[in-house]
């Protein structure tokens, strides 16, 4: 799927704006693959994303859908109180905590008749049926896993390849479960601790992602047995990324930590930490996508108001140790970054 890369490096889907045709295409005319980000997106503008996308180049690229879950049960009333002060401060009411399938079925036929090359999937698996109706135009699915339990799953339904996803990474974890990384319990994997564990469960390729912004991170994970290195956070400031101009800020002064929350969508994500974070994160009840809802008004008045202390500022750990400019600068130093960490490895073995 991924073998006539130039460099096995893949610029990650992001959704809500970070993840646009012009990133996807320079991550492609660089050497690299890169995905669409189809979540919140409607059909009508996923299409559009892909139409602008083929305008700027012919190299093959990919669309990620989330997965929709069951409706929650959780009583989310209380949580809505509790934000309408936040909604307050900016002037504007809290959204509707709904549930909804972000339009996921009329974006499978999207990709269907757009014969996307390669479909990834995040928040769970998609359904034997779909890989089907995919391999039959040709598309290879890969599925985000983010243990060697969701990685059985995957293979069972005819996953082509596993993206794992480690701990380290930046926004939502790609659990097939809300709550899932529950603070009184449950495993969470490191990257390289992913990647042994699900590599012994399956000879699928895998894809390694979380934390990866140096060219040492990219020839560790390849190192390990990863057939390419997933990048998100790296890929932020790019020039041609549609990251917010405040969230960009605060990458750049950085002097934040990072910490998972729910506070924003009801599903865990990294982020940087600020305010709406640390005075939230206890009481979110896991009920996604009706918290993503519910804050959605709040988070785009912060950002029109350029407040990044009530936005969801997703990030990986090692945020503060990506750069920024065009991507195929930032592929290219990669590939520079990785070719010297192998010849140093390769000389302390000999």
């Amino acid at each position: 799927m991924f073998e006539n890369l130039r460099f096995p490096v893949i610029a990650a889907p992001m959704a809500g704006g970070p993840s646009t045709p012009e990133l996807v295409a320079a991550a492609a005319r660089a050497g690299g693959f890169g995905f669409l980000a189809a979540g919140y997106l409607k059909a009508g503008g996923l299409t559009g994303q892909i139409g602008r996308l083929r305008e700027l180049t012919g190299e093959p690229f990919g669309v990620n859908l989330f997965v929709p879950g069951p409706e929650s049960t959780v009583d989310v009333s209380g949580y809505r109180e509790r934000l309408a002060g936040e909604a307050g401060r900016y002037g504007v009411e809290p959204g509707e905590p709904r549930w909804d399938d972000d339009d996921y079925p009329a974006k499978l036929d999207v990709v269907v008749a757009e014969r996307v090359p390669v479909v990834s999937f995040t928040f769970g698996r998609p359904s034997k049926e779909d890989v089907d109706r995919l391999h039959a135009v040709g598309s290879k699915v890969v599925v985000t896993v983010t243990g060697p339990d969701e990685a059985e799953l995957a293979a069972e339904v005819g996953a082509d390849a596993l993206c794992v996803q480690g701990f380290e990474s930046g926004g939502h974890r790609a659990l097939f479960t809300d709550d899932g990384d529950r603070p009184d319990g449950g495993e969470v994997y490191g990257l390289l601790a992913a990647l042994r564990l699900v590599s012994a469960r399956t000879s699928l390729p895998l894809i390694a992602t979380g934390g990866l912004v140096h060219g040492a991170d990219v020839a560790a994970v390849l190192v390990a047995g990863a057939c390419a290195a997933q990048l998100g956070t790296a890929f932020l400031r790019a020039d041609e990324a549609g990251t917010k101009a405040v969230q960009q800020r605060a990458l750049a002064e950085g002097g934040r930590l990072t910490a998972f929350t729910r506070a924003f969508s009801g599903k865990p994500a990294r982020g940087l930490v600020n305010r709406f974070l640390a005075e939230h994160s206890a009481e979110a009840p896991a009920a996604y996508p009706q918290l993503h809802h519910l804050s959605k008004p709040i988070r785009a008045a912060a950002g029109d108001a350029e407040d990044p202390e009530a936005m969801s500022l997703w990030a990986g750990q090692t945020y503060s140790l990506a750069g920024a400019g065009p991507a195929a600068d930032i592929i290219a130093k990669l590939r520079t970054e990785a070719e010297a960490a192998l010849r140093t490895a390769t000389t302390r073995l000999t």
